[in-house]
């Protein structure tokens, strides 16, 4: 996935999405921000967002999503809106 850039509007989505680190730190692992964004971004958050990552790659992101971020609603809503239903499972934890 290609970095998402740090420009002024991201900037104030990343602090509302991510809100328990700096804006610079949140968008460095675009995977994980987009995880973060699928579970607690707002609409307007998203059409933002949208400027800067495709379908194809928020696909990716929701393929290599690190556990426990998005809960099975977002998930499911996700999914759906990028083509895939029924969506796959949610990623799990491994435990050894």
């Amino acid at each position: 996935m290609r970095p998402i850039p740090l420009t002024p509007d991201m900037e104030r989505v990343a602090r509302r999405v991510i809100w328990f680190e700096p804006p610079a730190q949140a968008i460095a692992d675009p995977i994980r921000f987009m995880a973060y964004a699928a579970a607690h971004a707002q609409h307007e958050d998203m059409k933002v967002i949208r400027r800067y990552v495709s379908d194809e790659e928020f696909r990716e992101a929701l393929d290599h999503a690190p556990p426990g971020i998005i809960d099975p609603r977002s998930w499911a809503y996700w999914n759906s809106k990028l083509g895939r239903f029924p969506a796959p499972p949610l990623p799990k934890r491994q435990l050894w």
